[in-house]
């Protein structure tokens, strides 16, 4: 190649970016420069125009599938408000007639067979049966309207609705097994019927017999209280067992046996915030265990002791945030109170370091210390209480106790016991252990009241002398109201809870002291003389006492205390 085609030597021009081969293949090799970029612009300018309509495309579908739902949506509620007319429409008065609760049941059947269907036939696919779910949804809620006709509860239970409703508990979608308990709980609810028991008494008994208390327990299992609905469903399950125990208070075995107990103490050991559900489960957990020994029994046998400790524990040098945190640490107490009637559960309260924990929170001047008290009170008491007594002398209970004795607190309004209530838990507790300890730790006993220059006995004297008044009171209250008619254990039932058994404690301490020595007997009779007391008062008050002992113990028990105390009143 000589000089001359050097130099007219032209390289030919590339694209600054590679073209798709089809619109390379457009663009000729003999076309200028000019007209190449000017066909490329026009090219780009189509391919920016086909993505804007397929973007109106994609957006005009989404509208179209929007109002569709919409249309949807709307039909649906039109459905529910024709039912709702229809129903109202079947009586003069506005209120659901037996023809509609028919129509309306009918209709639920429908929507509970739809759903079936429809979850078998697309299991997979959630969009193809929430149509379905939703409409079933709505019916369970329009079926609330049957709560204000309890006199149509028959009718629902000879439907069979009552079957259905209970299927759903166990249903895949949680929101319709919360739908069913807020209607379960509306249907049962006492306060919202006009006086008519009759129709609610054959639901109850048509859903027990339906094992509705073990199937409740199972929902109660799953659900996720971090979701503010599963959450609620579990405050309104909680109701629809108080409404039964309240209908029905012979049925708190059966549902202590069906697992109720065993959620409510795994509910209330969670380590979750306090919240209401937790001092619901406490409240239930009470109402459970107030009257029922095998429920008593059952809790001990499952750890629920060591659990109530666990949760008390807390409250040892805290208080309660709340009233309502306050309420449900009541509860705890008398849950624990209740379950140490039993004498098995005092073993385990004593193994578990009950008596350590109660002689702390005593000590540590917070709102549980009045809880504590009657704790004590329980776990000391009677024939069964006497390992306890004897090992609360030797955790040095007695430093604890007897200030509270000498002293007692100024009341406050956030004070759990009155002042009438403290000093009957204090001097029970003493008198307890005055019945039941012996050898050195009932010598260590005797000791605090000898200590002193006896400033004990003179506090003794001073609480006899305080509920000797009491007594003369309601005594004379009672002759002034009686007309004859009342029961001989009525009015000592009203006596002893006018001061009547606080004055009986207080004066069998008496009795226990002055049997120790004869100094401690001298120094109580100078202080009845000189405040216009007799001995023979006391003496009085012990006899009907010996005669009256309650049902602490076997009869053998009794009968040996009785003869123990009718010594003493001898002595005296």
């Amino acid at each position: 190649m000589d000089i001359g085609e050097l130099l007219d030597y032209k390289p030919a021009n590339t694209p600054k970016r590679p073209l798709p081969e089809e619109e390379v293949n457009q663009i000729q090799e003999n076309e200028t420069d000019y007209e190449r970029q000017k066909k490329l612009r026009r090219l780009a300018k189509a391919r920016v125009q086909q993505i804007e309509k397929q973007e109106q495309e994609r957006l005009k579908a989404e509208q179209e599938k929007l109002a569709e739902e919409q249309r949807r949506k709307h039909e649906r509620q039109e459905m529910v408000q024709k039912l709702i007319d229809e129903n109202l429409a079947g009586s003069d008065d506005g209120v659901l007639d037996e023809a509609a609760l028919k129509r309306m049941i009918l209709l639920f059947e429908k929507k509970v067979l739809r759903n079936q269907e429809m979850r078998i036939k697309f299991p997979e696919n959630p969009e193809k049966f929430m149509e379905s779910e939703i409409e079933l949804h709505d019916i369970i809620t329009e079926m609330h309207a049957i709560a204000t006709v309890p006199d149509l509860y028959p009718v629902l239970v000879n439907l069979k609705a009552v079957l259905s409703l209970l299927e759903l508990l166990s249903h895949e979608n949680t929101d319709i097994a919360v739908a069913v308990v807020n209607l379960l709980h509306d249907l049962t609810d006492l306060d919202s019927l006009d006086e008519n028991e009759e129709g609610i008494e054959i639901l109850v008994e048509a859903l027990l017999s339906k094992q509705i208390c073990a199937l409740l327990v199972q929902n109660l299992e799953r659900m996720d209280e971090s979701v503010k609905e599963e959450a609620n469903g579990v405050h309104t399950t909680l109701g629809i067992f108080e409404n039964i125990m309240e209908l029905r208070p012979a049925v708190v075995v059966d549902i202590g046996k069906q697992g109720l107990i065993p959620w409510l103490l795994k509910r209330i050991k969670a380590k979750m915030s306090y919240d209401d559900n937790k001092l619901y489960s406490s409240e239930i957990l009470s109402i459970l265990l107030q009257n029922n020994e095998e429920n008593r029994t059952l809790v001990g046998e499952i750890g629920g002791i060591d659990i109530l400790l666990q949760q008390l524990a807390y409250y040892k040098r805290h208080d309660p945030s709340s009233p309502d945190e306050q309420e449900m640490m009541e509860n705890l107490f008398d849950c624990l109170c209740s379950c140490l009637m039993d004498k098995e559960n005092r073993d385990r309260f004593l193994r578990g370091e009950g008596l350590q924990l109660m002689n702390l929170i005593l000590r540590e001047k917070k709102l549980s210390r009045n809880g504590s008290l009657k704790v004590l009170n329980h776990a000391l008491s009677g024939p069964q209480g006497k390992d306890n007594c004897n090992k609360f002398v030797d955790i040095l209970g007695l430093r604890t106790i007897f200030p509270l004795f000498m002293k007692t607190p100024k009341k406050n309004r956030k004070r759990m016991l009155s002042t009438e209530e403290h000093e009957e838990h204090v001097v029970s507790i003493i008198a307890n252990m005055l019945r039941n300890c012996r050898g050195t730790q009932r010598q260590r006993l005797m000791t605090k009241f000898a200590e002193n220059d006896m400033e004990k006995v003179d506090r003794l004297m001073e609480l006899h002398f305080k509920y000797i008044e009491k007594v003369e009171t309601i005594d004379a209250e009672i002759d002034e109201k009686n007309s004859g008619d009342e029961d001989e254990d009525e009015i000592y039932l009203k006596r002893l809870n006018g001061g009547l058994f606080s004055l009986q404690l207080i004066d069998y301490i008496i009795l226990e002291v002055c049997n120790s020595g004869p100094n401690i007997k001298k120094r109580v009779t100078h202080i009845l003389n000189m405040r216009g007391g007799t001995l023979k008062t006391i003496r009085q008050i012990m006899r009907e006492y010996a005669g009256n002992l309650g049902e602490d113990g076997d009869k053998e028990w009794q009968e040996q205390e009785q003869r123990h105390i009718l010594k003493m009143v001898d002595k005296l």
